[in-house]
């Protein structure tokens, strides 16, 4: 009898495991052949760190029939829904429709909606709710629900490359995030004056920093080495200086219609082009296509070198403030932002009373073209309005200068964010004059430590510049540029609080995961375990 039970007691004890087997298996939506589950580790690869993360511990679906509903009182929504569904088919393959809401939500879907008065938001901030029942992102304007919609974008990143055409579902982890940006400026630098890069590059670029979260391309449109930009009534800028680059090569530049095709870009993307026309340095370009803006009635050679600091326009001639009014003038009209940059930095070529003076003077003509002028950390040594923005990249004496006059600074120390530094000394492409920068340099730094008595309303923001002397193409702006680029974002947008550099370089190499797949060549620094 007691055989009899034991063995009854063992068929039942195997019969609950197979069930319990069984049960935990269909429990499991990620081990079904059809269907893919994001878990809250995607919440790991967001970068700029959001204000505030809440997981809430479910699961809401996306399947192939779930509809993106955009809010129609504003035009802008449907061209973010339609950038949503473009970037949902790139990496899952679902294909959503795009839709205006016209109902009561319904269960299923992504809906994008404005809604005035979401206290602490701002302009760029805004809210993302997922729930079992819809993915709801609520903003104050349609740039925060665009910046909004790379939040959700990102959480995508873990399904790319790992979605069939049978799937028919995916599972996002329910949170609730609300996010708002720490600086108003986030901004990235590209020099095209020593190196050229066409409109597409330009464009690919204003995709990438978009994703993190920048909203300011500044592009470094002349030097000495080149002028890049048409200025109509002094043709030969273009001609002459613009047919030439470091090393000599071809050189090129902009048409104003392509200019303004970049501008259009950028503004799709919520990322304002600040224009800079260097000056009274830097100006070789220039200055070989027009004799007449020299002291002299000479035009030097054109340059293809790499050094800095022997060139000026000549200040004592008032036909160089007619070639400035024009040049502004024309530049002015076809760039919407407020900005207009006027470098000013390393001239040490030109007398410095006469540049205090020239500087004091090319504020005006800024000004009267409805711009306000944004000049490297030296144009501090002139009398500024307070409209006029400092950029530091050296010399903290040059902003407490700044500071004194009441003028707000965007942070570029070299030594943290110039993106044309080596990684390290083994690293061929970049220059090494301001250091070496790995990723925790770019990193682990902030704006309020760099300047004594410093307050954080006197910071308008920070910008990563990448000078190319010795970039030639894309693929040589993306290793430079990533992973660091993603240190500065979220120095410029995260609450500094947030900050951690061991979570970071475990949402970075996440990203990592991502750039593999789509092809992006990046920098593996041996600080992250990619």
């Amino acid at each position: 009898m007691r055989i009899i039970i034991k063995k009854l007691f063992f068929l039942i004890f195997v019969f609950f495991s197979i069930v319990i087997f069984l049960s935990c298996k269909t429990m499991s939506p990620v081990k079904e052949k059809n269907i893919k589950s994001i878990n809250e580790a995607s919440i790991e690869y967001l970068i700029p760190i959001p204000a505030s993360i809440i997981p809430t511990g479910n699961k809401f679906k996306l399947s192939k029939t779930s509809k993106i509903y955009f809010d129609q009182s504003s035009d802008e929504n449907e061209s973010i829904s339609i950038y949503l569904k473009n970037n949902v088919n790139s990496i899952t393959g679902f294909d959503l429709s795009v839709l205006p809401l016209e109902k009561i939500l319904e269960k299923g879907n992504i809906y994008l909606l404005l809604q005035d008065g979401i206290n602490s938001l701002g302009k760029e901030g805004y809210e993302l709710n997922i729930s079992e029942h819809s993915i709801e992102i609520k903003a104050n304007s349609p740039e925060g629900l665009f910046r909004g919609v790379q939040t959700l974008v990102q959480m995508l990143f873990p399904l790319k490359g790992n979605i069939n055409e049978s799937s028919n579902d995916i599972y996002f982890p329910t949170v609730q995030i609300k996010d708002f940006p720490r600086f108003s400026w986030r901004g990235v630098m590209l020099d095209v004056a020593r190196h050229f890069f066409s409109v597409n590059d330009v464009k690919k670029l204003i995709d990438l920093i978009s994703l993190y979260k920048f909203n300011h391309l500044h592009l470094h449109l002349t030097d000495d080495q080149g002028w890049r930009i048409e200025i109509k009534s002094w043709p030969k800028l273009t001609e002459i200086g613009g047919s030439t680059q470091v090393g000599g090569g071809k050189g090129g530049f902009y048409t104003q219609k392509e200019y303004l095709e970049i501008v259009e870009h950028a503004k799709k993307r919520y990322i304002t082009i600040v224009p800079e026309i260097d000056m009274p340095g830097h100006t070789n370009a220039a200055l070989a296509s027009y004799p007449e803006l020299n002291c002299d009635g000479k035009a030097p050679e054109l340059y293809t070198g790499i050094k800095v600091g022997f060139s000026s326009l000549c200040l004592d001639k008032e036909l160089t403030y007619v070639f400035i009014e024009d040049v502004i003038k024309e530049l002015s009209a076809l760039t919407p932002g407020e900005y207009i940059h006027i470098g000013g930095d390393e001239a040490y070529a030109t007398d410095s009373i006469k540049y205090i003076n020239f500087i004091e003077r090319v504020q005006r003509i800024v000004e009267s073209n409805n711009k306000k002028m944004i000049g490297w950390e030296e144009i501090a040594q002139a009398k500024l309005t307070q409209n006029s923005i400092i950029q530091f990249w050296r010399k903290s004496d040059y902003v407490k200068l700044g500071l004194k006059q009441g003028n707000k600074i965007i942070f570029s120390p070299a030594s943290k964010v110039y993106m044309d530094m080596k990684y390290n000394p083994e690293t061929v492409l970049g220059l090494n004059w301001a250091g070496y920068i790995e990723i925790s340099d770019s990193y682990n730094w902030d704006p309020l430590d760099q300047i004594t008595d410093l307050s954080e309303e006197s910071i308008l923001g920070i910008e990563a510049p990448l000078w190319t002397e010795t970039i030639l193409n894309f693929s040589d702006i993306e290793f430079m540029l990533f992973p660091r680029l993603t240190a500065v974002s979220e120095i410029g947008w995260s609450i500094k609080h947030r900050r951690n550099w061991d979570y970071f370089k475990v949402r970075l190499s996440n990203q990592g995961k991502y750039w593999d797949k789509i092809g992006l060549n990046f920098y593996r620094s041996n600080q992250v375990n990619w």
